[in-house]
């Protein structure tokens, strides 16, 4: 048989098996078999390579016409069927082909916590702040003992960390920092090795790894914010001003800070710091605890190489989940993490 013959075939078989479709499922298994992928339209393409050169024009023309005959009979049908020409179908036939139609009301958007984290990234870099940043896996050296945290103290303990290197075994053990503290030390070796400072005025967002149990607010991997000023003459009115205009900044004109002595080796003076600010719009302002700050212990400068007698400097952390969670009334930390679409949709 020649391709001209088989083609005719095929119109002839095609046309009257259309004639007796009458539903959409008849509709759907006669394109499968005469124009799908896989039909007969197609089988019949590869003879083509056997037509003689000087009736290749021919015969392209003839597939051409039984193709767009085919095609222009389906879609009629295809409407026919559709506007309750007899047919089962209840409406037109849809396209599975086309492309989906957008829901504007669903495009995705940043997560609440690296929506906190830029927001609080965009308030200090307006008070004069740089953003730095450090490795996640880090060496006890700078996540410890640059910070003067000495050998016996309780955070230093196998148990409190995660170690990469066994404590007991090697000098120098890698860990998943457990505090974003280390790139504040890293910050002061890079300037004093390649001479760009002090002064210093960083801050340094980023994950932290502690092996806390997870309950509604404490999990084992969770964001900071630390921030570092240090140069001449730096003083606790600085460090007050500094915590004041970003509470202010970011929490309204009514915010408060208040601070209260405490202990941390790498700061002295060292003090909690508390917020007085209204979590809610509408809601009354309350004294809320966001974390720790202090001056920079000279001990602290020495190791990174900074002579205290000329340089004095401040340091400040929180908790970014903290933040988020106040702010925008989360009740439990492991809602920021579950991937809940109803729950990233409110925030």
């Amino acid at each position: 048989m020649t391709m001209l013959d088989a083609l005719n075939e095929i119109e002839t078989s095609a046309m009257g098996a259309l004639d007796q479709v009458s539903d959409a499922e008849a509709l759907e298994a006669w394109r499968i078999e005469y124009i799908g992928t896989k039909g007969k339209i197609r089988s019949v393409m590869p003879m083509m390579k056997d037509v003689p050169n000087e009736q290749k024009g021919q015969v392209g023309k003839r597939l051409n016409e039984v193709k767009s005959k085919l095609e222009g009979g389906f879609k009629a049908k295809q409407e026919s069927l559709g506007s309750g020409g007899g047919g089962k179908s209840s409406g037109p036939m849809l396209d599975l082909t086309e492309p989906g139609v957008i829901d504007t009301h669903s495009v995705g958007k940043e997560h609440i916590i690296t929506r906190v984290r830029g927001e609080l990234v965009e308030i200090f870099s307006r008070l004069g702040f740089e953003v730095a940043q450090g490795p996640e896996l880090e060496d006890d050296e700078h996540n410890f003992v640059k910070l003067n945290i000495p050998d016996a103290h309780p955070a230093r303990d196998p148990i409190d960390n995660f170690y990469v290197d066994d404590p007991n075994e090697v000098a120098t053990p890698r860990m998943l920092r457990s505090q974003t503290s280390t790139v504040q030390i890293r910050t002061m070796e890079d300037a004093v090795a390649k001479g760009w400072g002090p002064p210093i005025k960083i801050v340094s967002p980023g994950r932290v790894y502690r092996p806390d149990t997870v309950d509604a607010t404490h999990s084992f991997m969770f964001h900071q914010i630390e921030g570092l000023y240090i140069d001449k003459g730096v003083s606790m009115s600085d460090l007050m001003s500094t915590l004041l205009q970003f509470a202010r900044a970011y929490f309204g004109e009514d915010a408060d800070v208040r601070l209260r002595p405490s202990f941390f080796p790498f700061t002295e003076p060292s003090a909690e710091f508390d917020m007085m600010i209204a979590l809610k719009p509408g809601t009354d302002p309350s004294w809320i605890e966001l974390g720790g700050c202090g001056m920079v212990d000279p001990n602290v400068l020495e190791a990174c190489g900074i002579d205290p007698e000329e340089y004095t400097g401040f340091a400040f952390g929180f908790g970014i989940e903290r933040i988020a969670m106040g702010k925008y009334g989360i009740p439990d930390i492991r809602m920021l993490f579950e991937n809940d679409i109803r729950f990233l949709q409110r925030v």
